[in-house]
């Protein structure tokens, strides 16, 4: 007689590693290259034992199942799951017996009181630090990194025994993010799944997980606008969104004001075509953030689509942009489409703050027509500005024109002894046919 064998959390695991190898065969996925989904050799159930009790700590069960029945660390979530040993080297022993006091939903208040000795005081001595350091990282074990700052803990003890933790550096109102799952397993099976599923997982959990069904059910039922944010926030991580959600976010954005921006957000990643009278109404819009917001989702999503008709509406509404942020957007939509002229930008290169000069000259930088728009650069350049002369040379480099020369003379002396700047120096005075001399003569 054949009994038939369920399936077990583990070995959908052990079988989900290796579909998601063959669906990342190029290492696409962020960190893949790293671990390439190969886990270690597994931990017999004694070293386990040995090791906890060297450590004097106990691992959730979850994770211990991990270890020992299918790899010690290796692929994994980002740049993959430390080795037993690298996460005990990764984590002081200090905290490591210390009692955890972090949980989800820490407000920004709790958190600051928290880490108020690591964030404000300058004269605190190492070993207050440490102190301190310790009891907010207390109760946990180092079990990845996500690059940089960014690293993936387990709790080990508490209420919130077993949940993964993504941690940074130390930042007012920025609580560390428990993921949704409650186990090391489910998480670490989320992932394959999204791998499997082809989503956007280059910041994998920490978005809500589920399908796009799954998600319009939280969002409909949500019993707050947090967790109705948050299953809209979810959807981000699909490439693109199927039909009938897309109109279940058409009413969302028609109807409910709070959402309407992620919305039209959702729409556009997946169809610039499909959100596109959302964008012409926030471009025509007089809120300056529902034309910043539209400038954003354009410089995101639209980079594959016609843009001609959004250009013209930007071009016509240069007028109303007045900070750095939007002048910057505006030349990141505007640069592809080779509608930006110093002529258009002249507001911004002569206007009186620098910040805005500096950033309407990386914008210019692809510009043709520099030479015959000399009038503006001498223009912008009699402020005598430090930044933005050195902005207009980094990014245009010396505009060829004899009226400008006594500008670039008057910077000569900061820049000769760059061999970088100098030789573009020198080439602008070689193609006016000045002799090399002209900027150290006096």
């Amino acid at each position: 007689m054949w009994f038939w064998k369920k399936e077990t959390k583990l070995d959908r695991i052990k079988n989900k590693l290796k579909k998601a190898m063959h669906k990342d065969t190029a290492f696409l996925v962020f960190g893949a290259s790293s671990h390439k989904y190969r886990v270690y050799d597994k931990l017999t159930v004694k070293e386990l034992a040995d090791w906890q009790a060297t450590n004097s700590v106990s691992l959730p069960e979850p994770y211990t199942q991990f270890l020992t029945n299918v790899g010690n660390g290796g692929a994994g979530p980002y740049y993959g799951i430390y080795s037993i040993e690298q996460a005990a080297s990764c984590t002081d022993r200090n905290a490591l017996a210390a009692k955890c006091v972090l949980h989800p939903g820490m407000t920004k208040e709790e958190w600051n009181h928290l880490t108020a000795p690591l964030i404000n005081d300058e004269d605190i001595s190492d070993l207050e630090y440490d102190t301190a350091r310790d009891r907010v990282m207390g109760g946990m074990l180092c079990i990845g990194t996500q690059g940089c700052e960014y690293d993936m803990y387990l709790v080990l003890e508490g209420r919130h025994r077993g949940k993964i933790v993504y941690t940074s550096d130390f930042y007012p109102d920025h609580p560390f993010f428990f993921v949704y799952e409650d186990n090391f397993l489910d998480w670490y099976e989320r992932w394959l799944d999204e791998i499997i599923l082809d989503y956007d997982i280059a910041w994998f959990g920490s978005r809500m997980p589920g399908d796009e069904n799954a998600l319009i059910q939280v969002y409909q039922n949500a019993p707050n606008e947090e967790i109705r944010s948050k299953a809209l926030d979810g959807m981000f991580k699909f490439k693109k969104i199927s039909q009938p959600t897309i109109d279940v976010l058409r009413n969302v954005a028609d109807q409910r004001k709070n959402d309407r921006t992620t919305a039209i957000q959702l729409i556009c990643k997946t169809s610039v075509d499909a959100g596109r009278d959302y964008l012409l109404e926030l471009l025509h819009s007089d809120r300056n953030e529902d034309f910043l917001q539209a400038l954003m989702i354009l410089n995101g999503y639209g980079k594959s689509f016609d843009l001609e008709k959004f250009i013209i509406v930007i071009l016509q509404s240069l007028d109303r942009v007045r900070d750095p942020e939007t002048l910057r957007r505006v030349g990141y939509v505007l640069e592809s489409s080779g509608a930006i002229t110093l002529q258009n930008f002249k507001p911004f290169l002569c206007h009186n703050d620098s910040n805005m000069q500096t950033t309407a000259i990386y914008a210019t930088r692809s510009c043709n027509d520099k030479s015959e728009s000399w009038e503006i650069i001498e223009q912008m350049l009699m402020g005598g500005d430090k930044e933005v002369m050195k902005s207009s040379i980094l990014y245009w480099g010396i505009i060829p024109h004899e009226k400008l020369l006594p500008y670039y003379k008057a910077a000569w002396p900061e820049y000769k002894n760059n061999n970088n700047f100098r030789e573009k120096f020198i080439g602008c005075l070689n193609e006016l046919n000045v002799q090399d001399d002209y900027f150290d003569k006096k």
